[in-house]
């Protein structure tokens, strides 16, 4: 099976967490941006997370230099169809970026601003590459509420037109879903699908209370369904994808190693898992180094293959034609 070759699907990529080194390098120069060295070995080292990495907060530190650089219209489309071009060389067909707006406003970039600029950065890609993408706009766990409420009204007006989800990510506490009901359940009424990070650091009841509580259609990771029954048997029931990404599953410590990793089991039980790469640049992977990991490990056929690609295509938040290009390419 010559993953190279295969078509690809990912749902669950951030993009500050996917930005060249060299492009963080040049837009500083470019926009008189301080960070801590112009060596792109140097840069790489700050941005990539080891596999030794202890927790999901250490994880989480390597994010704070390119953010730094992502507060301009300009880096921000820039990043964006750097992104895609990257993805598109690997054959991935489609892709679901998503970001957190409210991040971006150190140089006082109005909300509106954030997002087209994000939206011209993949229209940019999209035009010359073979490849489609819609935005989820994240809020972090940490944040008021206050701020989640006016970027859900500020995109709305952007639903259709490359916006489609909004997420919850950043350090997980337990309990964290009662506290964002209002909100979910607003984005939702406008039209806005819901998925939640969710189960990544062993809360499994998580999970549990992001479906019942906030609506997530999708689960971004929720490995830890595999210590919570009432999870795992509702992510099953309800046919609730996971957005699986292994390599940073290592890093943030939801597994120890790929051998111990529950995505198989889930697979071969009927669970809708996906295969994602969550971070290009802090977890220095891509969608064929993902896919490479897991089919070594646990012998997965293109058969197996072929499931998990119509998995993403069945969970992903694209319009019907988007939906009928990608049949296309597996068929």
């Amino acid at each position: 099976m010559n993953l190279s070759n295969l078509p690809k699907i990912e749902l669950h990529c951030h993009l500050d967490g996917s930005v060249r080194p060299e492009t963080i390098i040049d837009i500083a120069r470019k926009e008189n941006i301080d960070i801590p060295s112009y060596d792109v070995k140097e840069i790489n080292d700050l941005m990539i997370a080891p596999i030794e990495c202890t927790s999901l907060d250490e994880y989480l530190k390597r994010f704070s230099l390119p953010i730094n650089i992502m507060q301009s219209e300009y880096s921000l489309r820039r990043v964006t169809y750097e992104l895609l071009e990257d993805a598109a060389k690997e054959n991935v067909k489609y892709m679901e970026i998503r970001f957190a707006p409210l991040l971006h406003r150190n140089k006082g970039l109005e909300v509106e601003k954030i997002i087209e600029s994000v939206l011209m950065g993949m229209k940019d890609a999209e035009d010359k590459y073979d490849i489609n993408a819609n935005l989820i706009l994240s809020f972090m766990k940490t944040m008021p509420v206050e701020g989640i409420f006016e970027v859900i009204n500020i995109g709305r007006k952007y639903l259709g037109k490359g916006v489609v989800a909004v997420d919850l990510c950043g350090p997980e506490e337990a309990g964290f879903a009662k506290f964002f009901v209002e909100p979910m359940s607003l984005a939702k009424s406008y039209g806005y699908r819901i998925t939640i990070h969710a189960g990544e650091t062993g809360i499994g009841e998580n999970v549990l209370e992001s479906v019942e509580l906030l609506g997530a259609e999708r689960i971004g990771h929720g490995v830890y369904i595999k210590d919570c029954k009432k999870a795992y048997d509702i992510i099953k029931e309800k046919n609730i994808a996971l957005e699986i990404c292994p390599t940073s599953n290592v890093q943030t410590k939801a597994v120890k190693k790929i051998s111990e990793h529950p995505i198989y089991d889930f697979y071969k039980d009927g669970i809708k898992v996906t295969m994602n790469t969550d971070n290009r640049t802090v977890s220095s992977t891509n969608m064929t180094n993902e896919l490479s990991a897991i089919t070594n490990e646990f012998n997965i056929d293109y058969e197996d293959y072929k499931e998990i690609y119509y998995n993403s295509l069945n969970a992903c938040f694209a319009d019907e034609e988007i939906k009928d290009k990608l049949r296309k390419y597996m068929d």
